[in-house]
C-alpha cells in the first residue's frame, strides 16, 4: 500500500477511517537474527488453489543455518541419528563367532556319526571293515586316499602291528607295501611264514598321518586313541598267539608308555597286551636306513618264535 497524500488523509479522517496504518516492508538485512528467508516463506500458507508440493524427507546430515549480516554465527546442533546397523568390526566378530559354532557343530556331527567303542567291540569282520572305510573320528580322514584296514588270515596265530600307512599304503589300501613291505615279507619268510598265511598285518592307525610338509609322521595321541578300538576289535577277532610290535610307535601305543621310550629299552623282553605275549622289534623302514640293526631284529624274531612255540 502506497502512502496517502495529505488530501486523502484528510478525507479519510473526516469519514472516521483514520489514522491510516501502512505496512512497512523490511529489507532482508533487517530480518530477525537467525531467521532465514526460507523460514518466512514457509510461514505463509499457500493459496487455496495452489498445488501442494511433496515434502522431501529431511537429510540425515545437519543443514547449515544462514545468519544475518553482523549477527553472530548460528550454531548448528546435529540431531542424533537413528541407530543403524552394527559397525563393521562388530559384524565381523559375529561372523567369526558363527563360523566357530558351525565348525564345532560339524565336528560334533562327525563324532556323533562314528560308532562308539562299545559298538565296535561287538562288530563282525564285515561290520568292522565297513566302519573303518567310512570312519571320520579324527582329522586323518580329510587327507586319505584309502583306509588301510589290514591284510591276512582272520584266524592267524601271528599278528604284526606297525605305525601307520605311508604314501604307497594310502594309494593301495594295504599295509607294508613298497621297500619296507618287501623287507617285512623277507623277515616272514625267514620265520617260515608268509603274508596272508597264518599271519595278519595291521597298523595303529588306519589312515596316513602327514605333516605340513606332506611327509609321513607318527600319529598323534588323539589319532591313535580314535583308531585303537578298531585294532582292539581286530585282536579280539583274530585271537593271535603272539603279537609283534614293529617299531617304537606301535610298541609305546600298545604298552601305554612314554612316546620318547626307545625301542632299545623294549626289545629283548616278552611284554603282554590283552593277555597275549608281545615282542618288540625295529620297524622295517628303520632297518632299511640302519642295516647294522638287522641282526638285532633277527634276534627279536627268534624270541617271538620261541615264545610262540612255548605257547
Amino acid at each position: 500500500m502506497s502512502t496517502p497524500s495529505p488530501r486523502q488523509a484528510a478525507f479519510l479522517d473526516e469519514m472516521g477511517l483514520g489514522p491510516v496504518w501502512v505496512r512497512r516492508e523490511l529489507p532482508p538485512a533487517a530480518a530477525p537474527s537467525g531467521m532465514p528467508a526460507a523460514h518466512e516463506a514457509a510461514a505463509v500458507p499457500p493459496a487455496a488453489d495452489a498445488p501442494v508440493a511433496a515434502v522431501a524427507p529431511a537429510p540425515s546430515a545437519p543443514v547449515p543455518v544462514a545468519s544475518a549480516p553482523g549477527a553472530p554465527p548460528a550454531v548448528n546442533e546435529a540431531v542424533p541419528a537413528m541407530r543403524g546397523p552394527a559397525p563393521a568390526a562388530r559384524s565381523s566378530e559375529a561372523e567369526d563367532l558363527a563360523a566357530a559354532f558351525s565348525a564345532h557343530d560339524a565336528i560334533a556331527t562327525l563324532h556323533a556319526s562314528a560308532p562308539p567303542a562299545r559298538e565296535i567291540a561287538a562288530m563282525s569282520w564285515a561290520e568292522l571293515r565297513e566302519a573303518v572305510s567310512g570312519c571320520v573320528k579324527c582329522g586323518l580322514c580329510n587327507g586319505r586316499t584309502k583306509t588301510v584296514f589290514g591284510v591276512g588270515d582272520e584266524k592267524a596265530r601271528w599278528l604284526f602291528i606297525g605305525e601307520g600307512p605311508g604314501f604307497n599304503e594310502d594309494k593301495q589300501g594295504e599295509p607294508f607295501v613298497g621297500n619296507a613291505g618287501k623287507l617285512l615279507d623277507n623277515m616272514l619268510l625267514a620265520m617260515g611264514l608268509r603274508r596272508g598265511e597264518n599271519t595278519f598285518v595291521a597298523n595303529i592307525v588306519k589312515c596316513r598321518p602327514t605333516g605340513p610338509d606332506g611327509k609321513d609322521r607318527p600319529p598323534s595321541d588323539e589319532e591313535a586313541a580314535a583308531c585303537m578300538p578298531y585294532l582292539q576289535r581286530q585282536i579280539a577277532l583274530i585271537q593271535p598267539t603272539v603279537i609283534v610290535a614293529l617299531g617304537k610307535t606301535a610298541a609305546v601305543r600298545l604298552l601305554g608308555l612314554d612316546p620318547a621310550t626307545p625301542v632299545a629299552k623294549l626289545r629283548g623282553t616278552v611284554h603282554e597286551y590283552a593277555g597275549r605275549p608281545l615282542v618288540v622289534t625295529y620297524h622295517p623302514a628303520y632297518l632299511l636306513r640302519s642295516l647294522t640293526e638287522k641282526k638285532k631284529a633277527w634276534a627279536d624274531l627268534c624270541l617271538a618264535m620261541s615264545t610262540h612255540a612255548s605257547a
